[in-house]
């Protein structure tokens, strides 16, 4: 589990004055925004300003909270596009971003200026679509923040260790919003064998 015991501390125990990034990752039905709250009202307790935001086009549990698919929620604010947030997150030291995947291809240097201002920055997201590809800002931002933690679901065909979405629906789209009727959590074969079933049913 992610603890925050040594964060903004440098080797002698100082506290350092500048920002850094935090990245949840993984599949879908992983934990990622469960684990994206635990660590906001971690701060929350801490007395510290805290900032929720997530991509306006999310609609799926509630407008302005973020929720997890157990249902656990927090406040937070939908913005349209990535740059909305540093107008919005000025007065906070902790800024948590849900749904990172959906958000434009400025997030990356929205995050990296968030951080060089000094606040915690933690973002969940999607690493990789339907497809297995790399999912929007999500690599770019991966490859820059000081903490990545990639999380994992069980596989809704076997049991094993799932790191793949797998869409149940024929659509193309990379962006479909959609819950268990739509996608499952699979290991990296059973997500293989879905794919391939599709391939020959399409044909």
């Amino acid at each position: 589990m992610f603890t925050e015991s040594n964060l903004g501390n440098d080797a002698a125990g100082h506290q350092r004055h500048g920002g850094w990034v935090e990245i949840i990752c993984g599949s879908m039905f992983s934990g990622k925004t469960e684990e994206l709250i635990r660590r906001i009202n971690r701060a929350i307790i801490a007395g510290q300003q805290v900032e929720i935001f997530k991509p306006a086009v999310d609609t799926r549990y509630h407008d302005s909270e973020v929720v997890s698919h157990n249902s656990r929620s927090v406040r937070s604010t939908p913005v349209d596009f990535a740059d909305d947030i540093l107008l919005l997150a000025g007065g906070c030291t902790v800024v948590g971003i849900d749904e990172a995947q959906f958000f434009d291809d400025r997030l990356p240097a929205v995050v990296t200026q968030l951080a060089n201002q000094g606040k915690r920055v933690i973002l969940a997201g999607l690493d990789m679509d339907f497809e297995g590809k790399p999912f929007g800002p999500m690599p770019e931002i991966m490859a820059t923040a000081e903490y990545v933690t990639k999380i994992h679901a069980i596989c809704m065909s076997c049991g094993a260790i799932a790191s793949h979405s797998f869409r149940k629906t024929p659509t193309k789209d990379q962006v479909q919003l959609g819950e268990k009727d739509t996608y499952e959590a699979r290991c990296r074969r059973c997500w293989l064998e879905g794919r391939r079933e599709q391939e020959e049913n399409e044909k």
